[in-house]
């Protein structure tokens, strides 16, 4: 067993929102300074209500072998959650938090779990309980405010690059009129916008960007797609699953949660789209969705990202030890950890620049790429004949 100083706090720690390929590195690397700095440090399995069923193991006793391990995983090894909770949650959380003395709450995730550290933050202040709290970054959306870039991005970034350069192999080979990559990507253009790093060479895919900064009509779309396709004789197109047209409506596709003004989203907006441009151009159309293998690919994790990552896991406990609460771990350019005041993150997001979308609204500018490319690395491409 672990021995410990009986003056070290205990922690808990808990994942909100998607997994990424990056997760388990930010556990990791928080479990590795915990074992300096607290004396234990649970795992509140399946989000902050894993506190409520007392799901909470301590990962201070699982051997640091298999904790490195755990860290080259995708996904999250103590699981997540989308759960909203409640005002009566929250009053349970903290009485077994204070039944368990534990003193510090560790949320990594994006905007909204950011919000949901703050809540449980200002409800211990109501209940006059000594509670830290401090976010740890992740979201592959990169829709966080404050921080240069968050961990998960570059690697989704990255598969999806990599997904437009082969498919676009695919298509140069046998040409398919006009395919469709969806990409994942709600309100914010990151993702899709990345999709041009996989282009080496001039009339490289993906020829035509649709961005969600920018709603974008059937008519200018399919004016694109034919201008391309006169030129080349195919088309690859890349779009995320949140674009909308000029009326805000995501192009006749069915909704997901129609009902929910937070996670309402198309559920086949590529397919949609490709049947409308077949319908106005009587060209041929596809559409290929990788979907959430794009969000936990672990073959597709970056070094630089996975290395992030654990640094934010552990600026997070050593800024715990060293008095902060109602902070988030944030990222500068070079990808230095510093913190931001959760208030500052919370409930906002960051879209894409308007000045990185070209006017036309279908490619990218320059600055998007001297953002991007150094946090993805370089997207190889392949010799032609």
């Amino acid at each position: 067993m672990r021995s410990v100083s009986a003056n070290l706090p205990k922690a808990v720690i808990a994942h909100g929102g998607g997994p990424t390929a990056v997760l388990n590195s930010s556990l990791a690397g928080a479990v590795t300074a915990a074992r300096e700095h607290c004396s234990a440090l649970y795992a509140s399995r399946f989000g902050l209500g894993g506190i409520l069923t007392s799901e909470m193991p301590d990962l201070l006793q699982i051997p640091p072998a298999r904790i490195a391990e755990i860290a080259q995983s995708p996904g999250s090894a103590i699981h997540s959650s989308r759960r909203k909770l409640t005002e009566d949650d929250f009053a349970a959380i903290l009485r077994e938090l204070r039944r368990q003395d534990i003193r510090a709450v560790f949320y990594t995730g994006g905007n909204g779990s950011m919000q949901t550290a703050l809540d449980l933050l200002g409800h211990a202040r109501n209940a006059d309980y000594d509670l830290q709290v401090v976010g740890i970054p992740k979201t592959i959306d990169n829709d966080l405010l404050v921080t240069h870039h968050t961990p998960g991005y570059a690697s989704t970034a990255y598969f999806f690059a990599c997904a437009a350069r082969d498919v676009g192999e695919d298509c140069r080979s046998l040409p398919s009129p006009i395919c469709i990559l969806e990409t994942l990507g709600r309100n914010a253009g990151w993702i899709v916008a990345a999709t041009s790093l996989a282009r080496k060479h001039p009339d490289d895919p993906p020829h035509i960007i649709c961005f969600p900064e920018h709603p974008r009509s059937l008519d200018a779309i399919a004016a694109d797609v034919e201008a391309v396709y006169r030129r080349l004789g195919y088309v690859v197109i890349a779009v995320c699953e949140g674009q909308l047209d000029e009326r805000g409506t995501p192009f006749g596709a069915e909704l997901d949660r129609p009902d929910s003004a937070v996670h309402k989203l198309a559920s086949n907006l590529g397919h949609t789209l490709a049947r409308r441009l077949t319908e106005k151009l009587g060209l041929r159309a596809r559409a290929e969705k990788p979907g959430l293998l794009g969000r936990s690919c672990g073959p597709f994790a970056r070094p630089r990202d996975r290395a992030e990552a654990f640094d934010c896991g552990f600026a997070a406990v050593v800024a715990a030890s060293e008095g902060h609460s109602g902070v988030m771990v944030a990222l500068d350019q070079d990808g230095g950890p510093f913190l931001t005041p959760l208030d500052s993150v919370a409930r906002q997001e960051r879209l894409l620049p308007r000045h990185w979308i070209v006017p036309a609204g279908n490619n990218v500018t320059p600055a998007f790429t001297a953002y991007a490319a150094p946090l993805t690395g370089d997207v190889p491409g392949y010799t032609h004949l």
